[in-house]
């Protein structure tokens, strides 16, 4: 210290010998953020996304032990995104698939690149084949600056409890706010779920900014239609997620509204072919077709362009759900819980168990208006148990329903 006091020569001295030892500055670090997994469709795979603030490489290290090397690589790509904010901000998303896991194990991984690693994530690839019973979390509509049920949701994952997450749509709120600030803060909020289970998604209203770029660009779902519509299979059930919005935003195209309903025929009428292996099919979408809620949205008018199409004739959903079978349907978007009994065109069960206010439709089981989430346990091809977490009540059960899909006919509730 005092020799830097002496003088401005000295100064200059130390700083330039300082430089010397060090060498060239090093290139800026790149840790890994917002982490999450997918699956991709493939048996045996799975795949990571990421983010990083500069371009790097991508690499998944993985392997069986908790501690100790990982001894397996998978190398991957990443691919620039601009947010379509006034600040333009930059980022970059990397994927990495990993194939040739065993089926029922347990890895642990870290991703990134010699500039920066995660921290290290567990998850248990899927089992193969129709003949095991997934059980999955089901939820909808769930902010960054709210997250009520997250952390319940987190000890549940941590306990082992789930095979697979699936987000029916409204991420954030939203992910382009804060030019794309609001986005990162809920990929971080979901890393600790997010990267031990694969996170599975469809689109909500609340996706719509820039053309659904933030939805597509962070998340990795099968197919090759950048996760707007996209099907797997998952044990007894081949599961469909497909965009209600393409029938609200038509500005981005009104031919995605005939695309979507072209290819859900067509992947019905497969998974209509392969009932003796996966007796379910499953769909999730974000706007329901049918709800008893107070308000104005599409699901409260008797005919809802996801149910009657456009112009309440074209490419309406009810009716070809409905000829191929679709067994159970998931939906988000109105902030509530509401189970419904079958129901086809406004017909449907109307014995009535549950006492309800406010004259219930008789096609409504039973409504919950508390923050929460739902268990999905695809027993087998004949059973599903459907169970409803309030988080307002401490992890209470409110909804507690067997499906039952006969060998023949459709499904009954017990």
């Amino acid at each position: 210290m005092r020799l830097l006091c002496l003088c401005s020569s000295c100064c200059c001295v130390l700083l330039f010998f300082s430089l010397g030892v060090r060498g060239a500055p090093e290139a800026p670090r790149a840790p890994p953020e917002q982490v999450h997994l997918s699956y991709p469709g493939e048996p045996g795979s799975m795949t990571v996304t990421w983010t990083t603030w500069v371009p790097t490489h991508s690499e998944v290290q993985f392997g069986l032990q908790l501690t100790g090397p990982l001894p397996l690589r998978a190398q991957g790509t990443f691919s620039p995104f601009v947010d379509g904010g006034v600040l333009r901000r930059k980022f970059y998303i990397h994927r990495v698939t990993l194939r040739g896991l065993l089926p029922g194990v347990q890895y642990v991984y870290r991703c990134g690149s010699s500039r920066g690693w995660s921290r290290r994530f567990r998850f248990r690839a899927l089992k193969n084949g129709p003949h095991w019973s997934p059980r999955l979390a089901v939820f909808g509509d769930l902010g960054a600056d709210n997250p009520k049920a997250l952390p319940r949701l987190r000890r549940d994952t941590q306990q082992g409890m789930y095979d697979a997450v699936l987000h029916v749509g409204d991420f954030a709120y939203n992910m382009d706010q804060d030019n794309a600030r609001v986005g990162d803060k809920f990929m971080r909020l979901i890393e600790p779920v997010a990267a031990s289970l694969p996170y599975m998604t469809c689109p909500g209203n609340h996706e719509e900014r820039y053309n659904f770029s933030h939805y597509k660009a962070r998340f990795s779902m099968p197919g090759n239609n950048q996760g707007l519509w996209y099907s797997w299979d998952l044990g007894p059930a081949h599961i469909i997620s497909f965009s209600t919005e393409v029938y609200f935003f038509l500005n981005y195209g009104r031919h995605l509204v005939e695309r979507q309903f072209h290819w859900l025929e067509s992947d019905l009428q497969k998974a209509n072919k392969n009932r003796a292996a996966r007796p379910w099919i499953i769909t999730m979408g974000h706007r329901p077709m049918y709800c008893s809620n107070a308000d104005l949205d599409d699901c409260t008018w008797h005919e809802s362009k996801v149910r009657k199409g456009l112009l309440g004739k074209l490419y309406g959903l009810e009716d070809l759900f409905y000829k191929h079978g679709v067994d159970l349907q998931l939906w988000a978007h109105e902030h509530s819980y509401e189970r419904l009994w079958p129901i086809y065109d406004y017909q449907g069960c109307e014995e009535r168990l549950t006492p309800f206010s406010l004259f219930p439709r008789p096609w409504s089981a039973l409504r919950v208006k508390e923050y929460g989430y739902t268990r999905l346990h695809i027993l087998n091809g004949s059973h599903i148990h459907i169970q409803q977490v309030s988080d307002d009540q401490d992890g209470k059960i409110v909804d507690d329903v067997w499906v039952v899909r006969p060998l023949l006919g459709r499904m009954m509730y017990l």
